[in-house]
């Protein structure tokens, strides 16, 4: 197991009360989280982002929540691939990035668990920017998207076929271009037809836990 992953999961759990319905969204750092929050006895309850996160909510012993518009969740937990200075965020790697954001707007603080490396100056760095689109004219949808981020890739699974989303969508990794002003790009974005959500998370984060191989954590605090 990684040890920066580790340290990161470590400190988020530390910032789990009891009595707090929490977010846990998906990716490894997040599931080491379920682990050891199920290692610590306590009882847990939370709405989770992904399905496999919710199978291993619920072998982990956790009341699992629906957000039916009368939950306000105390604390999201979730990952990222990219991190830049001013905690924005690139997230999507694992396909789960529309119930990511809705798990994460409903929360009242949201933190970032990740490892050291995903901190980057400038974001598209080493990651595409993941674009959940319909299935419906995606092709057209790709070519608008191509204005705004171009080199647009439709995801694909291992087997060749196109890879589907919990929502039934497909994705489109999209390249960032070096000028771009992220923030501008992430509501850009969002007014193509045929686009569902993004994953640029913008404004949202209140901090980040980044692991180091030595066990320590750096911690990111948004600038307010």
């Amino acid at each position: 197991m990684s040890e920066a992953r580790a340290a990161a999961a470590a400190a988020a759990v530390e910032l789990v009360e009891p009595g707090m319905t929490i977010g846990l969204g998906s990716g490894r750092a997040v599931w080491r989280v379920v682990e050891l929050l199920r290692e610590s006895g306590r009882p847990v309850r939370a709405a989770v982002a992904s399905s496999r996160t919710e199978e291993l909510a619920l072998a982990a012993g956790f009341e699992l929540v629906e957000l039916d518009g009368t939950v306000e969740l105390d604390l999201a937990l979730d990952g990222a691939d990219e991190v830049d200075p001013e905690l924005r965020l690139i997230k999507g790697g694992g396909g789960a990035l529309l119930r990511e954001k809705i798990v994460i707007s409903a929360a009242r603080r949201f933190v970032v668990v990740a490892e050291a490396p995903k901190k980057v100056d400038r974001l598209g760095e080493h990651f595409r920017l993941p674009v959940e689109v319909v299935r419906f004219a995606w092709r057209d949808t790709r070519r608008r998207l191509g204005a705004l981020a171009p080199d647009a890739e439709l995801r694909l699974r291992e087997d060749g076929e196109a890879y589907v989303t919990d929502e039934g969508h497909l994705i489109l990794d999209c390249a960032i271009p070096g000028e771009a002003d992220v923030d501008s790009l992430g509501a850009a974005i969002k007014q193509v037809p045929g686009v569902v959500e993004h994953g640029l998370f913008i404004g949202i984060a209140e901090r980040a836990l980044l692991g180091r191989d030595d066990g320590s954590v750096e911690v990111l605090e948004a600038r307010r």
